[in-house]
């Protein structure tokens, strides 16, 4: 388990949901509280006791439209950040940061930024499974690869572990392989689609598109936002019966490495990692 205090963690998330469910019910943006976000909503009517992050999903019609806009909708006080406009940022979907906090999700000093809330994409699949199993496939293989080329090929020493990422960095480069992983995940229209998906849950989250329907009000932390309309089906589908409560042993948290709600990523000092430890 984590070693900071959960709860005031999971309030800041809460404010960074609240700016983005504004910012989306101004600008017609559907989106939907999805995973852990949804079930929590459902089980516990907010936050899972033991969860650090929150997710929600939009279409990618949407999805595009806040990650070219964020700047001008969002509040100041937060910063977006995808693969599309952040080159160093490898992932397929987006963070939303909150620029007063500063969080490391790893021990090298890199990969921080501030209390975040994930935002992946929904596209289309299609219907044939021979075309979804070659369509994953292929999904799969560029992100091994878009894994490759953005990891220190040196991580694990200068021994074998470090021949694929350096000969994945020598054919690819990381603004080609950005591009392909797009382009792949973009195949389907979603509007177009019958079956749709957020890729980060791979072919076992492929579902009808009625089932995430249109965005219905759901209560979660005292405040409406916007769920899954069939939600009953989708977390059976990703959780089976998603209403027991997992053994302590499997109540999983991200341990952050440094946490500081009281201090911008922007003012941020090594030194304050020392002084914490």
């Amino acid at each position: 388990m984590a070693e900071y205090e959960i709860r005031p963690l999971q309030m800041k998330i809460l404010e960074i949901l609240q700016a983005v469910d504004k910012t989306c019910k101004e600008n017609n943006l559907r989106y939907y509280l999805t995973a852990g976000t949804m079930l929590g909503a459902v089980r516990h009517k907010g936050f899972i006791p033991w969860d650090d992050d929150a997710d929600i999903a939009m279409p990618r019609k949407d999805y595009d439209y806040l990650m070219q806009n964020f700047s001008k909708i969002l509040p100041e006080r937060f910063e977006v950040r995808c693969m599309e406009n952040v080159n160093e940022f490898s992932a397929p979907f987006a963070k939303v940061y909150d620029k007063t906090t500063t969080l490391i999700e790893k021990t090298y000093i890199e990969s921080f930024g501030g209390v975040y809330l994930d935002i992946f994409p929904l596209d289309g699949v299609p219907d044939s499974k021979f075309k979804q199993w070659w369509h994953f496939f292929r999904y799969q293989y560029y992100k091994k690869v878009n894994y490759l080329v953005y990891r220190d090929p040196y991580k694990h020493g200068h021994g074998p572990a470090c021949w694929i990422p350096l000969l994945a960095q020598k054919l690819y480069s990381k603004q080609w392989i950005k591009k392909k992983l797009r382009q792949l995940m973009m195949s389907y229209d979603y509007d177009k689609s019958n079956l749709v998906v957020d890729h980060d849950d791979g072919w076992k989250g492929v579902l009808k598109k009625e089932i995430i329907g249109k965005p219905i009000p759901i209560m979660f932390e005292g405040y409406e936002f916007l769920g899954v309309e069939q939600y009953d089906k989708y977390l059976s589908q990703k959780y089976g019966d998603y209403m027991m409560i997992p053994p302590h042993n499997k109540q999983h948290q991200h341990n952050f490495y440094y946490l500081n709600l009281n201090k911008s990523y922007l003012e941020f000092d090594e030194s304050d990692v020392n002084h914490s430890l």
